[in-house]
């Protein structure tokens, strides 16, 4: 791995490629194709945070919930349709997901400017990688060449594979374990909750006990107040009601290993990851390394963004990412 600074921040390029049926991503992908491509996501990732600040956050989400299910495909930006094709946002773990729209608004630019080349699964990490920089984080340089689903798995295919809000540190680790992660790693790519929020669906598990049924206390008493002001108790709507994964919630920064180690972690893995001896010593260590920190994370965003994808034959461009053609 390479690690530059620039006068943008810190680079970091991972020596990585994929080869599928003698197909691979690579970098420098559309560099005969579409050389420009780069540039059109970024422009249209800032001109997005510019009238929403949360956008970056909506679009990492939206990358993970892509590439959790089947791979990198885009096949979460496709609607149901006449013929009753299922579409993964049915899940009601794609409950919150945003940007769907955004990446169809960037795949138009593309299209003007390079007609059939470029894919809406390369796009969406692409606006991913440029939402991590434009907060503050690390320019992952990542491989290209991936193609597009032609058709979405089923909701329920959705609800099985992507995991739940109450995942504990056992569940993490087997989770992106198989897209290639070492335990830092997984440790690294959980510092993308320093971005957004988390729903109150995600967290009720903390504040309940599943033995009695009645309250329990967070683990740091300022925690506590949080959750149960942003999340009361008996509330109707736990999916529309949320709190704040750390105080820099629209900056991508080390403060979510911080706060995680004060006892401040919102969701469940959260909080045990500080204190179960697999992942402690990493967590402390990116709560004071920034620059260690964001090189774990770059590894583990190529890695989770290049696990089972489709290349060449393998699928389709779709000239508008939320049908087929």
């Amino acid at each position: 791995m390479d690690l530059r600074n620039t006068m943008c921040g810190v680079i970091f390029v991972v020596s990585f490629w994929v080869e599928v049926d003698g197909e691979k991503l690579s970098y420098g992908f559309y560099e005969r194709t579409c050389p420009q491509v780069e540039d059109i996501v970024s422009d249209g990732v800032q001109s997005m945070t510019l009238s929403d600040p949360t956008s970056p956050a909506g679009l990492l989400r939206l990358m993970f919930h892509d590439c959790q299910v089947q791979g990198c495909d885009s096949s979460i930006l496709l609607d149901p349709n006449d013929q009753a094709m299922q579409s993964e946002m049915g899940s009601s773990k794609n409950f919150g997901i945003r940007q769907r729209e955004s990446i169809g608004i960037i795949k138009s630019m593309v299209e003007e400017a390079c007609p059939q080349q470029v894919s809406c699964a390369d796009i969406i990490i692409l606006a991913a990688r440029e939402a991590i920089v434009i907060s503050g984080g690390p320019l992952v340089i990542v491989p290209l060449g991936r193609r597009d689903s032609i058709s979405p798995p089923s909701y329920k295919l959705a609800d099985a594979m992507l995991p739940p809000g109450n995942i504990g540190v056992d569940g993490m680790l087997q989770v992106f374990a198989k897209h290639g992660m070492t335990i830092e790693e997984s440790v690294a790519i959980l510092g993308s909750h320093t971005l957004g929020i988390s729903h109150c669906e995600s967290i009720l598990s903390r504040l309940q006990s599943p033995e009695t049924g009645k309250p329990k206390s967070a683990a740091e008493p300022g925690l506590d107040l949080i959750i149960r002001s942003g999340c009361p108790l008996g509330s109707l709507t736990p999916n529309t009601s949320f709190v704040f994964n750390d105080p820099t919630t629209l900056i991508f920064d080390n403060q979510y290993y911080d706060n995680a180690m004060r006892g401040r972690g919102v969701l469940r893995v959260d909080a045990e990851m500080p204190l179960d001896p697999r992942t402690a010593p990493f967590v402390q260590r990116f709560a004071s390394d920034r620059d260690g920190f964001f090189r774990a994370f770059s590894s583990a965003f190529v890695k989770l963004s290049s696990s089972g994808v489709l290349t060449g034959n393998q699928g389709v461009i779709r000239e508008v990412c939320n049908e087929i053609s």
